[in-house]
């Protein structure tokens, strides 16, 4: 169990963004949850060291993998870890902040893994469509790494 006063560190530490595709948690209809990076099922501690802030559907997609295929190298990868890793080196927004562009291999598999784009679903109906409202309302995508401050 994350107490509270850990589920906030690890919420101002990510600048209220899920650090896997980078939503805010402001204009979300309910809280982040905190991650495992590696998951708990496979030996993963509830140390701050080990959490991430993750909107749900990139929750429920990273369910408890730690790895993913990269379809340019055709190699496993390990997924991206934000207590490890740079965001911006990894991955880039479209000029029109709809989609993240997977520029690793990690950034590659973990867009697939986390299904980043939501390529199986009418675009209408897709995260990209939340997105171009945001970025209409000038929301999205966010300016900074949190990491880089």
């Amino acid at each position: 169990m994350i107490d509270d006063a850990t589920k906030e560190i690890v919420r101002k530490r990510a600048n209220f963004l899920c650090e896997y595709c980078h939503s805010p948690e402001r204009i979300s209809t309910t809280r982040f949850t905190v991650d495992h990076l590696i998951p708990k099922s496979i030996g993963g501690a509830a140390e701050i060291n080990n959490l991430a802030l993750a909107c749900r559907r990139c929750n429920e997609r990273r369910y408890n993998f730690v790895a993913g295929y990269d379809s340019e190298t055709q190699a496993i990868v390990p997924l991206f870890n934000p207590r490890q890793q740079i965001w911006s080196e990894h991955f880039l927004w479209s000029a029109d902040g709809r989609t993240i562009i997977g520029i690793t291999p990690i950034g590659r598999a973990t867009c697939k893994r986390l299904d980043m784009n939501d390529e199986r679903y009418p675009e209408d109906d897709s995260i990209q469509s939340a997105r171009g409202f945001w970025f209409q309302a000038g929301l999205h995508p966010p300016s900074d790494d949190p990491r880089k401050s």
